[in-house]
């Protein structure tokens, strides 16, 4: 069986050093031989502790793992970051793709959002002593963290709209709202909210009405109201929750890099971000068409007579998830490798081709998969309708579908005229030539 390194594509090969080649299998060996085997112990130990939120033991086993073997904070890009492996967006990028198989995997690396993100915003815009008290500790994987900005009264897809009040008050500043599918609030590790509100709601640029601040979790005014589910699933100890901010004190140093500066701080924090979710979203593509091909492939199983791998429409739906999860593949480190050569906002449009595409296929591979199983892919007996549920909110997080294609439409549009003149210049060419070599057209050619 060929290791994660001999599988890289030719197309990024020269673009990942050794070290990242061999880091790549050590990483699939530890998933394989070390998460996956505990995801299901995981699960079972919810609950055991003080109440459903409860940290499961095992974790702090896996950590210890993964610190020996060196798999510890990737995610912080070579070249960008000062903190972190030393490894770039598409080397991690390959990482990540592993991570996605396991449900323990990317926390056990110190490689699971919204930490991720929130590491990268506090290295980037923070100041030295937001850094010493909050990146610090989660660096070493201490505390875990949360970024709150979506709100049930605001259309957030347009983060604009955003309505939780921060008012200077002397020394501090006060906050006024809620928010929800607040990813990870329900932790009982979970130290500290990087809150997305308004500063400046007057102010005539809309987009520097915003702030983003830093609370610790404890502190007084916090309520939460309630946990969410998503299709049922609870995501505990993780969880998303209803937050409720009533007259929340902070002090004034909070601000992260200045009032008025929240959209820049956000947009900074998001491009890498989509990367990793659309990577391990791939990965987990990849497990549910291993358990496709587990199935239709079952000796003791064959509904009229044959396995199902015997059907044509099932080696269909084989060769389509092979083609569709390698395309992908590409796309997403076609962006990975633009971030690594500018920036995430030079990278936009990469960006958004893979934050389209990569959930969607992910869904139809995932549906497939279950198919197979019939009802028992519906259960918890598969991880696969788990898989599904987790992977249909990433075509809403960071960004909904649409408002990505809105975008990548208008940035793509903007070519029309180009092409449009490149189009009109090649049928002058060929008028000419038809009068050059004496030949009739063979009929109307149009003209712009």
């Amino acid at each position: 069986m060929t290791t994660a390194s001999q599988r890289i594509p030719a197309a990024v090969r020269p673009l990942v050093s050794e070290r990242a080649r061999k880091t790549l299998d050590i990483v699939e060996k530890f998933v394989n031989e070390e998460c996956i085997p505990a995801d299901e112990v995981y699960k079972a130990q919810l609950g055991q502790g003080p109440g459903r939120w409860s940290y499961p033991p095992i974790m702090e086993d896996l950590k210890a793992k993964a610190k020996a073997l060196g798999l510890w904070n990737m995610f912080l890009a070579k070249g960008h970051y000062k903190e972190g492996a030393g490894f770039t967006n598409l080397e991690f990028g390959l990482m990540s793709e592993q991570f996605g198989r396991s449900v323990t995997a990317s926390e056990a690396t110190n490689n699971a959002a919204p930490d991720t993100g929130n590491m990268e915003l506090l290295s980037k815009y923070g100041t030295e002593a937001q850094k010493k008290q909050w990146l610090e500790p989660l660096l070493r994987g201490e505390i875990r963290s949360c970024y709150v900005m979506t709100e049930p009264d605001s259309a957030c897809s347009d983060a604009t709209n955003v309505q939780l009040s921060i008012k200077r008050d002397g020394d501090s500043y006060v906050l006024n709202g809620q928010k929800w599918w607040i990813s990870g609030a329900g932790d009982p590790r979970c130290a500290v909210y990087i809150v997305l509100g308004k500063t400046d709601p007057d102010h005539a640029e809309k987009y520097k009405q915003q702030s983003i601040i830093i609370v610790p979790s404890n502190t007084p005014g916090i309520e939460i109201k309630r946990m969410l589910s998503v299709y049922g699933y609870d995501h505990a100890p993780h969880g998303h929750a209803h937050l409720v901010f009533k007259d929340v004190r902070v002090p004034a140093n909070n601000i992260v890099l200045g009032e008025s500066r929240g959209f820049e701080v956000m947009q900074g924090r998001m491009g890498p971000g989509r990367i990793h979710h659309c990577m391990r979203s791939i990965g987990t593509a990849e497990e549910a068409l291993s358990w496709l091909l587990t199935r239709a492939n079952a000796p003791h199983k064959k509904p009229f007579g044959k396995q199902l791998s015997e059907q044509g429409v099932i080696l269909h739906w084989i060769a389509k998830a092979r083609i569709d999860i390698d395309a992908a593949r590409l796309i997403v480190l076609n962006a990975a490798a633009a971030i690594d050569a500018g920036d995430a906002k030079s990278a936009l449009g990469e960006i958004a081709q893979a934050k389209i595409l990569v959930p969607n296929l992910a869904l139809e591979i995932i549906d497939k998969a279950v198919q197979t199983y019939g009802a028992e892919g519906v259960c918890q007996d598969t991880p696969l309708a788990a898989m599904w549920a987790i992977v249909r909110t990433v075509r809403i997080a960071d960004g909904p579908d649409e408002a990505h294609l809105e975008q990548l439409g208008k940035r793509e549009n903007r070519r029309a005229a180009e092409a449009a003149k490149q189009i009109q210049r090649q049928m002058d060419l060929t008028e000419a030539l038809f009068k050059k070599w004496k030949v009739k057209e063979s009929g109307p050619c149009s003209r712009l």
